[in-house]
């Protein structure tokens, strides 16, 4: 042991793997880990970037990894208009109605900023079905909820 001072004594493999045993035990199963309550903020308007497009899809994926993932959509300024009804876009490219549609189908919430809505003249009626109408203090209690916040 000459030299070896203050070095840990070394374990043979088979004590190396119980505690490597020992340990996957106690950790939370992928399926654990994964599941969390995500809240996505959105700014951007619909189309010109890909600022929406890109939260959706994360969002989707969310939901799609873990059903027991709960992911909120809240959408402010331009945003909201992403959540009109009747959108026409052209062939080929992507449609934000289509995507908010998957996130709610997914069992995800779309919440609009009421007075963003306000400034836009949007009213409950041209929003996709499913999507509400909410507030700050809403946004507030939401973030407050969540584990993750991730704002566009």
């Amino acid at each position: 042991m000459r030299g070896q001072k203050g070095t840990a004594p070394r374990r043979s493999a088979g004590a190396r793997n119980a505690t490597i045993v020992a340990l996957g035990a106690v950790a939370p199963t992928a399926r654990e880990a994964l599941s969390m309550n995500v809240l996505l903020i959105i700014n951007d308007p619909p189309y010109g970037t890909e600022r929406c497009y890109n939260a959706l899809r994360l969002a989707g994926a969310l939901l799609k990894r873990s059903p027991e993932n709960t992911v909120t959509v809240f959408l402010m300024a331009d945003a909201v208009i992403a959540a009109r009804r009747g959108q026409k876009v052209p062939e080929g490219y992507y449609s934000l109605e289509r995507m908010l549609g998957r996130v709610l189908a997914g069992k995800g919430s779309v919440l609009l900023c009421g007075t963003c809505m306000d400034a836009r003249g949007m009213t409950t009626e041209e929003m996709v079905a499913g999507a509400a109408r909410s507030t700050m203090d809403e946004l507030a209690a939401a973030t407050e909820a969540a584990d993750k916040v991730l704002v566009f």
